[in-house]
Parts: C-alpha cells; structure tokens; sequence
C-alpha cells in the first residue's frame, strides 16, 4: 500500500469513523492547518481537535465514505461524504459531499485544503429530507501514486482561467449555476496526479444570484454585490481539456462575503 494512502486509511478508518481524536498526534503534526473558505484552523491540539470534536457531538453517528482518492506520492486529493443525524435538528440527517487536499512530510499530515457542501447539509436539516450517500469508491486504499503531468496542469491552469465550473464537471450536489459574473480566479494550490488534476481557487466578482433562501439571503437585493467564493476540485484531463470531475464550493461563504449577508449558522 502506498505509505501515503495508508496513512489516510488511518485517517478516515481509525480517526473520522471512530471519534478518536487520541489519533491525531500520531496522523498529524502539532501544527497541522487546515484551510476552509476564509477560515484557517492552525494548530493540531489547540484548534483543530475541539472543531473535530464540536462536529462529533453534533453528528454523534458521524461517517465518512470515500468516493476517489488520487495521490502523486507528495499530495493527495479525497473526495468523500460525511453523513449522520443532527442531535440540534432533532435528529434529522444530512449527507455532503466534501474534497480535500493533502500534504504530508512523508511520515504525518502537515496541511489540507478542504470544501464541505454545507449549502446541502444546512438545506437537509431543515427539511428533513437527506440526500442518498453516493456509492463508495472500490477499493480507496489501493490507489497507487501516479507521477504529475505538467501538461494536464497547464490545461486546468487555462480552464480555470476562462471561469471553470461549467461543462463536464459537476459542481456541488450537481447546482448548475454560476453565481459569480465578471469574475476571476487565483489558484491557491494545484497539483497533478496522472491524468487528475486537483486545485483549491479563491474566486472574486459580482453575485449573480442562486443562493436564495437555502442560504439565508435576499437575491434580489444582493444581486450585483461584490463577493467571494472558495472551491475545491478534482478533475480529469484527456485530449488536451478538461473531460470530467467534481467541484466543491463554499457557497455559504459566498453568501456571508456579499456586502448585505443575512446568513445564520451553517450548522
């Protein structure tokens, strides 16, 4: 098994699914950060276990199910779903989908990017209608590293450039809309993994409107306002473009960024 995936086996399998935060120091370094919309939680012990253990008490039956995992050896991309029930919504569930992206130092977890489609979970809650969990992946742990394609990376560079989210790729729980127009994009991280392609963008320009109620806001009177959106990707690449794959957007950070949010709590 490659020393990479085995140690994410330990994550999800010993730590996520278990609530076993006493995990942690042997998985992640004291100064693991892990990175979320606009929100930076640095520190292993003194900030990121009591958000683990935050989410846990909220979701006591919490489970993670991994869908893909790529990885070059250095990085590693997991697209997964976290699902459970509420002990504040009464006991009502909710299924998400998330992607996050991996360092390590070759022996422990130093850094994540990661989106969890909390847009969905909090529209879940408050309906009482979870989504189905999507079908796990075959076998997660026998992912092998695939060395990085410069020219895979270069094609999801420009795609990102010329406003990606639309065509072969879904985004979110499978919303079709742009809500950002006149936008443009920073890639804050970006590797390559054989053919897959993964990236984190922070995205800047004027709201377009699709949030609306699920999230708390006024569409009509934030439309045109300035905003910021955080996603997270992972995509293929063949023929020279962009062929397939999965973005998870911050929607609810979108929402709290225009200059007139109305948002409550994501939980």
């Amino acid at each position: 098994m490659e020393p990479f995936v085995a140690l994410m086996r330990r994550y999800v399998n010993d730590y996520t699914n278990r609530h076993d935060v006493s995990v942690c120091p042997e998985i992640m370094e004291p100064g693991y950060t892990l990175r979320m919309g606009p929100h930076e939680v640095a520190g292993r012990d003194e900030l990121y276990i009591p958000a683990s253990q935050k989410q846990f008490r909220q979701f006591p039956g919490l489970c993670l199910t991994v869908h893909e995992i790529v990885t070059d050896g250095d990085r590693l991309a997991m697209r997964f779903s976290e699902h459970g029930r509420s002990v504040t919504h009464d006991g009502r569930g909710a299924a998400w989908t998330g992607l996050g992206l991996y360092r390590w130092n070759g022996t422990k977890l130093v850094e994540n990017f990661v989106e969890q489609d909390y847009l969905a979970r909090r529209r879940q809650l408050a309906t009482g209608v979870p989504a189905e969990v999507e079908r796990p992946a075959l076998a997660p742990w026998d992912a092998v590293a695939e060395p990085a394609d410069p020219a895979a990376e270069q094609v999801v560079r420009e795609w990102i450039s010329s406003g990606a989210g639309a065509g072969p790729v879904t985004l979110d729980d499978g919303a079709p809309d742009i809500l950002l127009g006149d936008a443009s994009s920073q890639v804050d991280d970006l590797f390559s993994a054989g053919a897959h392609v993964a990236f984190r963008v922070t995205r800047t320009g004027t709201y377009r409107g699709g949030l609306g109620p699920d999230a708390g806001i006024d569409d009509a009177a934030l439309t045109g306002a300035p905003g910021t959106l955080h996603l997270v990707g992972l995509v293929t690449v063949a023929g020279g473009r962009v062929t397939g794959g999965r973005i998870v957007r911050d929607r609810l950070g979108l929402a709290r960024s225009l200059s007139r949010p109305t948002v409550g709590s994501a939980s």
